[in-house]
C-alpha cells in the first residue's frame, strides 16, 4: 500500500513538474523574437509622406527589435495593383500593405469609400472610431479575406481635378458637359454623374494618359495629395468637393500575425498605433498643404462654402446612396442613414 501511494505521489510530482515546464516554455516562446523580414507595399512613390511614414514605422519596429523584425518596403505599386495585393495578403504570398480597402473580393468594403459618409475632418475620428460600429464591420469584412487590421491611415477628403473648365462647379444640378475618368467602382461612377459629370471607367494606371490625350478631361477617385503626386502638370482646375473620404489600413495577413510570439505582436501592434496615432495628427493639415501645392503649381482651386457642400452632400444621398447600399448588404440599411 506504501509503495502504491510512493508511485502515485511521484506520478503526481512529475505531472506538476511537466506542467511548469510546458508553461515555463509556453512563457519562454511568448517572449521570442526571431529574424524576420516582412513584404510590405504602398501605392505612392518613393519620397512621398506615406512612402516616409512607411518608413518609420519600419525604423520602429526594427529599433524594438534590435533589428531583428525588418520590414522590405515596395513602393509606387511594385508588388502589383492593391486589390491584388490585398488577395495575395490573405492568403499568404505578401505580408503587409498600406492601401485602401480593396472591393473586387468582398464588396461591403466599399462603404468606407461611400459618398459623404463623412462630411467633416471631426467626425473622421468619430465615424472610424476603432471600438466603433463601422470599424467591427470592416474589421469582420477583412477577417473574412484572412486579413488583420493593425492601424488607420486617414489620406485625404476627395475632390475632382480637370484639365477643362467646368461652366457651374458649384452646382451639381447642372450638367458640367465634361468627361472624366472614374475607378471602376459603382459609387464613384454614380457620384460622377450625380455632380453633373460623364462618367468614364478607367484604370488609376491608365487615367494619366487618357487625361493626357484628351479621352478625358479631369478624374474622380482621389484628392489633393493624389493629384499632386500624379496629375499637377495635367490639373487646371481643383473642386475639393469633399465627394469620399479616403481612408487607408495598414494590414497584414492572419497567418503571419497568428506566427508571431506575443512579444512580436505586441512590438508591431504598438508600433502601428504609434503610426496610426501620428497620421492623425497631421492628415487634416496636408490635406490643406496639397491644395496649396496645386494652386501655386498654376491650378484653380475653387473654394466652396459650407452651404455649397452640403448641396452637393445633399444630392448624393438622394441619388447615390439608394444604388449602392445594397452591395453593403445589412451595412447598407445600417450606416447609411
Amino acid at each position: 500500500m506504501k509503495k502504491r501511494n510512493f508511485i502515485i505521489t511521484v506520478a503526481l510530482l512529475l505531472s506538476v513538474f511537466l506542467m511548469f515546464s510546458i508553461t515555463g516554455c509556453a512563457k519562454k516562446g511568448g517572449d521570442t523574437v526571431k529574424e524576420r523580414t516582412f513584404k510590405i507595399g504602398h501605392v505612392r512613390p518613393e519620397g512621398t509622406s506615406t512612402d516616409v511614414d512607411v518608413k518609420k514605422l519600419a525604423a520602429e519596429i526594427a529599433s524594438k527589435t534590435e533589428d531583428k523584425i525588418k520590414l522590405d518596403i515596395y513602393a509606387a505599386s511594385q508588388l502589383g495593383n492593391y486589390s491584388v495585393v490585398q488577395e495575395r495578403i490573405g492568403v499568404g504570398d505578401i505580408e503587409m500593405q498600406l492601401a485602401p480597402a480593396a472591393t473586387n473580393v468582398t464588396k461591403g468594403m466599399g462603404i468606407v469609400s461611400a459618398p459623404y459618409i463623412v462630411s467633416s475632418w471631426d467626425e473622421v475620428p468619430v465615424v472610424f472610431a476603432r471600438d466603433g460600429e463601422l470599424m467591427a464591420y470592416m474589421n469582420k469584412m477583412f477577417d473574412k479575406e484572412n486579413i488583420k487590421i493593425l492601424a488607420l491611415y486617414p489620406k485625404y477628403f476627395g475632390g475632382v481635378a480637370l484639365s477643362k473648365e467646368p461652366p457651374a462647379p458649384a452646382d451639381p444640378y447642372t450638367n458640367q458637359g465634361i468627361k472624366i475618368r472614374v475607378p471602376g467602382i459603382k459609387s464613384f461612377e454614380k457620384t460622377a454623374q450625380t455632380l453633373g459629370f460623364i462618367a468614364t471607367p478607367i484604370a488609376y494606371s491608365e487615367a494619366f494618359t487618357a487625361m493626357q490625350t484628351g479621352i478625358v478631361d479631369g478624374v474622380i477617385g482621389s484628392g489633393a495629395e493624389g493629384y499632386y503626386a500624379s496629375f499637377r502638370d495635367l490639373t487646371k482646375y481643383y473642386l475639393p468637393n469633399n465627394d469620399h473620404f479616403e481612408m487607408w489600413f495598414l494590414m497584414m495577413g492572419k497567418d503571419t500575425w497568428n506566427s508571431l510570439s506575443e512579444k512580436e505582436q505586441q512590438i508591431i501592434q504598438d508600433a502601428a498605433d504609434k503610426f496610426e496615432k501620428e497620421r492623425f495628427s497631421v492628415a487634416e493639415q496636408e490635406e490643406k498643404d496639397f491644395v496649396k501645392k496645386l494652386e501655386e503649381n498654376g491650378a484653380k482651386v475653387y473654394n466652396f462654402t459650407k452651404e455649397e457642400l452640403a448641396g452637393f452632400a445633399e444630392k448624393a444621398k438622394k441619388e447615390v446612396w439608394p444604388v449602392i447600399k445594397g452591395d453593403f448588404g445589412e451595412a447598407g440599411d445600417k450606416f447609411l442613414k
